[in-house]
């Protein structure tokens, strides 16, 4: 099995991450006497290989890797991981540890890999990048990687951005998810709101507002436009608390829109247009509480 990680202290900013990348030299170490060398493609024990402490990959679905494994059975694992030479018969993984898993799992006990040489950073970076490019990373975990990579690279967005690709504004959308709450972060590992959703989310200020919405968009199954249009009504209405009643069917008529807002203003309460066929529709009124009601109501009465 995958030795247990062991984190040791980053060294400071080494070789760019193509240097790394094609670096195909011996490991010259007294220890390094097998007869595999850095740049080549072997045969590695899998009880040669630890695991990789920066991995950015936390959660492997079970079921995914049974059917790799299955698939591994039959075939082989057609493509080698990623290791870096640790010591005699010693090796680290660099990318690939969900292969090597599976590897696992089919009873193998050799795996074909390329064993390359890398300082911390340059694992770091090539195990990120690796993950993103051919992985589906949860948004939560690319977030974690880019925040892990600007703090222990002393990297600044724009900077990382060029590491991984992304545009500036890309890499700022997902480290801006980690500051939503945790069970929010949580239910988007889960899968239970996308992306679309938390970055509308965002925008809301009052933590306990986000958990509200992010409660009816699990409940009501809200799209990621059913979403936009709460948060917009929202911030027109402060003092209000929509809910997904109040925005469902949404026809985002700019006509409609100004007449809503304007019933908004005049009532000082959160006021959602529907409309039909025909020029027919409904208005619906949101209000907090009883009081609220008979002030509304004080309001349309001549």
């Amino acid at each position: 099995m995958i030795k247990p990680i062991v984190k040791k202290k980053n060294p400071a900013m080494g070789r760019g991450l193509s240097a790394l990348l094609n670096d195909a030299a011996e490991v010259n170490s007294p220890n390094n006497n097998d007869d595999i060398n850095a740049g080549a493609v072997a045969m590695i024990p899998v009880s040669a290989i630890e695991a990789n402490p920066f991995q950015p990959r936390t959660d492997f679905e079970p079921r995914a890797l049974e059917e790799l494994a299955s698939s591994i059975s039959v075939h082989g694992l057609i493509q080698p991981v990623t290791v870096r030479k640790m010591g005699f018969n010693n090796y680290q993984l660099i990318s690939g540890e969900r292969r090597t898993r599976a590897a696992m799992m089919a009873g193998l006990t050799q795996i074909p890999a390329y064993v390359r040489t890398a300082n911390d950073q340059g694992m770091l970076e090539m195990a990120l990048i690796e993950n993103i490019q051919r992985s589906e990373l949860n948004a939560i975990e690319i977030a974690l990687s880019y925040q892990r990579l600007m703090e222990e690279c002393e990297l600044k967005q724009d900077e990382l951005g060029e590491r991984v690709g992304k545009e500036r504004s890309t890499v700022t959308n997902y480290l801006r998810l980690l500051k939503l709450p945790e069970e929010i972060q949580l239910g988007i590992k889960q899968g239970h709101i996308g992306m679309g959703h938390a970055r509308a989310m965002i925008s809301m200020e009052d933590p306990n507002a986000q958990m509200q919405l992010f409660q009816e968009i699990i409940a009501n199954k809200m799209s990621v436009r059913d979403v936009e249009t709460l948060v917009k009504e929202n911030k027109k209405n402060p003092s209000s608390t929509p809910t997904y009643s109040s925005v469902s069917g949404t026809d985002w008529d700019p006509e409609i829109d100004r007449i809503s807002e304007a019933f908004s203003e005049q009532l000082k309460a959160a006021v959602h247009l529907k409309n039909g066929i025909k020029g027919k529709g409904k208005i619906i009124i949101s209000y907090k509480n009883r009081e609220d009601l008979e002030r509304i109501l004080n309001l349309i009465q001549p």
